[in-house]
């Protein structure tokens, strides 16, 4: 394979095709069904789904096929086969719903208002991850356009990621036949350290959480003449929180929520934090005076991705200060989200959680949790060599830097119930949300030169995946991956720390 070539195609197709492409889709308010319940009849998920699947469509590669499916109640899904060679698969995902607007947009920067500048498109969704599906057939593209071959190519694009998931489950049921027993697995909804280098996702965190209501009247009384007397709904709910989390340290306290940190994560947390320096935590948007929870940045890398820690994310029955009078409010409704260790049983943490949050409250007072789905969180399996030495050609090659492996703090549901379906499948999670990409919240934005180097890369590594598969090896097979886990731990953390290609790593969310 040619990779100046390589390269040159997918540059080109980014500047003339995908970026004009999610130009249009960031302009449609396609939110999640968790945050848009009349999705179906405002049609923007519809309008998403038209839009990429009618790219997808276009795209002149021999074989390709492309199929939108809808199960009865269920978000859409887009479905794509690409042949190759050989009888192995690869298996390549992305999604196309998207969260919320969230406030706090620079001026002339919106959710829905697409916006260039200085080598950034602004929006909601580009990075997260509207781009997947046009990285993933440019990278196939660029790659037979560069002269080289891989093998059968599986593509899917769900709709509901950003609401946990629920529905792939059932499209991975209705399509096993079809998809086969991929032995690589890409997904391009993942973060990077920097922009600067190949970043591959180790782990993701799980997630639980929920709506906890105190309810202590049954209507709200004057301040004046209840306080002293009612307890406040707001402190009996701060006293539950007590029991949860330290809040002079943020940690969590019920022994419940946390789990052992493998011995390898831990090495590898301090070669990206050796990477990152203090970008690791000035990378945030910090009011004056704010500083970090931790000051050794290695604590600070196992604290984002295998440590539990909770946040408040909404609250109602308090009014906003213009309209509040003085009443001793009837009650507070808090919705907590708890982040799990990659290893922690989701199921079990919820049932923990409602425990510690609804048993005895103070004063009696009438408490009720409405809980959430759980997700579990995801650890990769042992990295087979091949996939090891493929990131590490892919990120010299198209950045002059090694490629480093991290956790993730976030949660992708996906990667446990594949983890779970395709138990010898190798992972490559990888993505372009990065430094102040900012994912979720305001000023969202999709780093356009990252982007095309990933794309890049994704197509050497499948390139690699291939001679891999012709010569016989079994690189996603389990046994011989755990039996080689020990010392490709210890020879991926020490070169890496010393800036060389191989920066070990095991497997996510």
């Amino acid at each position: 394979m040619d990779s100046a070539k390589l390269r040159s195609f997918v540059d080109t197709a980014w500047e003339q095709d995908i970026v004009p492409q999610l130009v249009d889709y960031i302009r449609i308010p396609n939110k999640s069904p968790a945050f848009d319940k009349d999705w179906q009849t405002v049609g923007h998920m519809q309008r998403a789904v038209d839009l990429i699947a009618g790219w997808c469509k276009a795209q002149p590669i021999e074989g390709l096929t492309v199929e939108v499916m809808q199960l009865e109640g269920r978000t859409p899904l887009i479905y794509m086969e690409i042949p190759g060679e050989g009888d192995d698969c690869v298996l390549l995902y992305g999604h196309l719903d998207k969260q919320p607007e969230m406030t706090g947009w620079f001026e002339g920067l919106g959710p829905w208002t697409p916006v260039l500048k200085d080598d950034k498109l602004y929006g909601r969704g580009g990075a997260d991850d509207g781009y997947a599906a046009y990285a993933s057939l440019t990278a196939i593209r660029a790659l037979r356009e560069a002269g080289g071959k891989h093998a059968r190519c599986v593509v899917i694009i769900e709709g509901c990621e950003e609401s946990g998931s629920y529905d792939l489950p059932h499209y991975i049921d209705a399509l096993k036949q079809r998809i086969g027993t991929p032995s690589l697995v890409v997904c391009l909804d993942s973060g990077c350290g920097n922009y600067d280098q190949l970043w591959c996702t180790t782990s993701l965190r799980g997630l639980v959480g929920g709506d906890i209501r105190i309810d202590v009247l049954t209507e709200g009384v004057h301040s004046g003449d209840g306080s002293g007397i009612v307890p406040s709904s707001f402190r009996v709910f701060r006293d539950l929180m007590e029991r949860l989390e330290d809040s002079a340290t943020g940690k969590i306290l019920p022994k419940g929520f946390h789990v052992p940190i493998p011995k390898q994560r831990q090495q590898q947390a301090a070669v990206c934090a050796k990477v990152l320096g203090d970008g690791l935590w000035k990378r945030f948007p910090w009011a004056p005076g704010t500083k970090p929870m931790a000051k050794d940045r290695t604590e600070m890398v196992l604290n984002r991705t295998w440590r539990p820690y909770v946040e408040l994310i909404g609250i109602d029955g308090v009014p906003a200060t213009a309209s509040a009078g003085n009443v001793l409010r009837p009650y507070t409704t808090a919705k907590l989200s708890l982040r799990i260790p990659p290893r922690a049983d989701a199921d079990e943490c919820l049932a923990l959680l409602k425990k510690v949050m609804t048993e005895k409250p103070l004063h009696g007072a009438k408490v009720t949790f409405s809980s959430e789905k759980a997700s579990c969180g995801w650890d990769a399996p042992p990295l087979a060599s091949w996939l090891e030495t493929a990131c590490a050609k892919a990120s010299h090659t198209l950045f002059g830097k090694p490629c480093v492996y991290m956790g993730e703090g976030g949660t992708i549901p996906f990667m446990g119930m594949l983890g779970e379906k395709f138990p010898d499948a190798q992972f490559m999670i990888t993505g372009v949300l990065g430094p102040q990409s900012n994912a979720h919240g305001p000023n969202e934005f999709l780093h356009l030169p990252m982007g095309k180097r990933l794309t890049a890369c994704v197509a050497m590594v499948l390139e690699e995946h291939l001679v891999r598969a012709r010569g016989g090896k079994s690189g996603g097979g389990a046994a011989k991956a755990k039996a080689k886990s020990k010392p490709a731990a210890k020879a991926a953390a020490k070169p890496a720390a010393k800036g060389k290609a191989k920066a070990g790593r095991g497997k996510r969310k």
